[in-house]
Parts: structure tokens; C-alpha cells; sequence
């Protein structure tokens, strides 16, 4: 039993998982300014420990510079004094999602431009790989490692997995904290080494076989419904992008943008734990800046008064952020059924009906999606949901 994930699990709604972790981590290293110090220079991010301060904060709000869109928080910040100067560490922590070039280049700039500092340090550390080191060959701007080095006075940037952390505790826990830490860190994958596991040797043996079954119940017989009920679909969007940045293979189309959209097919591919299992359905979903956003919220909120028990909401009172409401069924659901994929494509043929039947009953605006004749090939302009919330079933 984990202290951590029963403390997390009392939050009803999406659970601030990332946020949570921050926390735990900041606190201890405060308590362990040993394990601090020889985290960092394990991996030269310092070369001595001869501070006579240190602290340590968490959320820590930035206001915007003027090249910058909105404001930033940032997850953990590390002042080391040694009496004389001060070295200041960012350190953005994911778990799950992933994060874009912007949000780390935002705290390069504001840790740039700090006053009276010796050594700037920006750390990006993941649970997943998450390659920081380059770009897509068509985009001008530098990778964030060599942005960093252009920026004066310049920052040194440091990309580290928390599998690496989990192995230096591991070696120097001695007490229970650590070892709750530790706990929470193998029960949500962050333990994972960098050695393939006989889990991983299955998933490369049955690759294609996984998706060539879920192509099957995404064939055009349910394309031909979604774009009948919704308007179009989005050239090549059942594609590995998806399923890579996304952890879910889906078709979908857009309403306004990548501001309004809906989803079908299978989500939460990259579970937690192997416990956990992916869903299948279709999702309705508006960005954080959307103008129409309050009216399409307002519509959403009387599905959900109205139908509780077969949609399911996520973030729809939380702002700023990616907000849906999602008509689901865990794939463990299916497990049972003597014809598994004809049981599959009549659920998202019932989803497709279903998010119809909410259109006409919910929405006072006529939703139009991409035509298939200006579908936009997946590969060439991708879903921009970087923030798009997959919640927790």
C-alpha cells in the first residue's frame, strides 16, 4: 500500500498528479540537502557543494516578459548561496504529458534575466522519452539546449529521466519518506530502467497485430458515420503521432480550428501501470482561449447534469486548461465477447450517435467539421492538444 497514491487518489476529480509529485520531491530534498547536492553533481550539473544556503520552492509564479504570451509557474526552484554568490536551478518535472520547446525556452528567458546570479540552470527531467535535443527538420527556431547557449548571459540546460533519480535514492534511502517516494515512483513508472523487460519484448512481437485490430474497428464503415454525423474526417488522423504524443489512436475532425473538436477511437494507451487499461470512445473538446469557450462549457456542464452516469467530464471548471467530456467504456468492457472487434465498432457507431444526439439536443450552434476535400494530412499538421487532458478511469 502506497501513503502517497491513497493521499492522491482522495481528489475526486483529475488528479494533479504531476503537481502532487512536485511537491513530495521539493519537500524531501529540502529535508536531504545531501541527496540534493549529490543528485545534482552526479550528473555535473554542480561541481562542489560548498553552499552555506539553499532553498527550495515550489509553483512559483513568473510574470511574462514582453515576448512572452502568458505568465509561468514553475514547478521547483533551487537557490544555492555559497555566502558570496548565488547559482539558481529551474526544474520542470513531467510524468505522463509532454512538453513543448515554448514553455522551456519562457523559463530560459526568465532565468536569463535574473539579477545577480552566478550559474543558471535549467533541468527538464521526464518519466518518458521526450527528445529535446532537436527539432522537426521544417522548424527554424534551435533546439532548447542550443537556444539556451545563445541567450546571454547564457543558461545550462539538462535533460534527465526520473528512472535516474529513482536508482540514486534507491541506494540512499534510509528512512520512510524515501521509501514512500519510492513506492509512488514504481507504482506510476517512473522506476522503469533503461532495459528492455519481457513486457516490452511482447509489445514488439505484437505491434503490428495491436494495430492492425484497432485499424479493423476504425475502418470505414465507422468513418463513413463519423463524417456523416460530424462533417468530415481528418486526413490520416488515426495515425503514431497520435499514438505517440497523444497515448491514443483516433480518428477525429475539427469544428473551429484546433480550438473545438471531437475524437473517436481508443485513448490512455500508455497506462500507468499494467492494471490499468486503455478506453474506447468519443470525446468533445475545447481549448483554454477558445472566444466561443463559455457558451460550449455552459453546454457541456447541462450534458453532465443531465447524463452523470454515461458522460464523463474533465477540467470544466478549471481554468486555464483543456476542457471535455467523454463517452467511454474501459476496453476491459470488451474482454468477454466472443466477437471482440464487432463488439468494438458498434460502440463507437453507439458514440457516434450518441455525441450526435447531444449536438441537437445541447448545443444551440451548428457544429461543421473539416470536409475530407481540406483534410490536412496528420503528419503535416498534427492535433495541437499538447495540453489536451487524458483523465484517469
Amino acid at each position: 500500500m502506497s501513503l502517497f497514491t491513497n493521499l492522491l487518489n482522495l481528489h475526486s476529480a483529475i488528479k494533479p498528479r504531476e503537481d502532487f509529485f512536485t511537491e513530495i520531491v521539493a519537500y524531501f530534498l529540502s529535508l536531504n540537502n545531501d541527496i540534493l547536492l549529490g543528485w545534482l553533481k552526479h550528473h555535473s550539473i554542480i561541481s562542489d557543494d560548498n553552499y552555506s544556503s539553499i532553498k527550495i520552492s515550489t509553483q512559483q509564479e513568473h510574470k511574462g516578459l514582453e515576448s512572452h504570451p502568458d505568465d509561468s509557474r514553475l514547478d521547483i526552484a533551487v537557490e544555492l548561496s555559497t555566502g558570496l554568490n548565488t547559482d539558481v536551478i529551474f526544474i520542470e518535472s513531467k510524468i505522463g504529458a509532454k512538453d513543448g520547446n515554448n514553455a522551456l525556452r519562457k523559463y530560459a528567458d526568465i532565468l536569463s534575466n535574473l539579477p545577480n546570479v552566478r550559474h543558471r540552470i535549467l533541468i527538464y527531467i521526464t518519466r518518458d522519452y521526450d527528445p529535446k535535443d532537436k527539432l522537426k527538420e521544417d522548424d527554424p527556431k534551435p533546439a532548447i539546449k542550443e537556444y539556451c547557449l545563445e541567450l546571454s548571459p547564457k543558461i545550462n540546460f539538462f535533460q534527465l529521466r526520473w528512472y535516474q533519480f529513482y536508482s540514486l535514492l534507491k541506494e540512499r534511502a534510509s528512512d520512510i519518506l524515501a521509501q514512500e517516494i519510492l513506492i509512488f515512483m514504481r507504482k506510476n513508472g517512473m522506476s522503469h530502467t533503461n532495459q528492455f523487460s519481457s513486457v516490452d519484448l511482447l509489445t514488439m512481437v505484437n505491434f503490428n497485430k495491436t494495430l492492425n485490430l484497432m485499424e479493423s474497428t476504425l475502418n470505414e464503415e465507422v468513418q463513413d458515420k463519423f463524417k456523416l454525423a460530424f462533417g468530415g474526417v481528418i486526413k490520416g488522423a488515426a495515425s503514431m503521432t497520435q499514438w505517440r504524443w497523444r497515448s491514443r489512436y483516433i480518428i477525429y475532425t475539427k469544428f473551429s480550428g484546433d480550438n473545438f473538436w471531437c475524437g473517436l477511437g481508443y485513448f490512455n494507451l500508455n497506462p500507468d501501470n499494467l492494471a490499468e487499461y486503455p478506453y474506447l470512445g468519443i470525446c468533445l473538446e475545447v481549448s483554454p482561449g477558445f472566444i466561443e469557450r463559455p457558451k460550449i462549457i455552459k453546454s457541456m456542464q447541462k450534458v453532465i447534469n443531465d447524463k452523470p452516469n454515461i458522460w464523463t467530464p474533465v477540467n470544466l471548471t478549471i481554468l486555464p486548461a483543456w476542457s471535455a467530456i467523454f463517452y467511454q467504456k474501459s476496453l476491459q468492457d470488451f474482454l468477454s465477447e466472443k466477437d471482440q472487434l464487432s463488439a468494438i465498432k458498434l460502440f463507437f457507431q453507439e458514440s457516434i450517435k450518441e455525441l450526435k444526439t447531444v449536438q441537437e439536443e445541447y448545443f444551440d450552434f451548428p457544429w461543421k467539421g473539416v470536409s475530407i476535400e481540406l483534410a490536412i494530412e496528420e503528419d503535416k499538421e498534427d492535433l495541437d492538444t499538447s495540453q489536451s487532458p487524458i483523465p484517469e478511469v
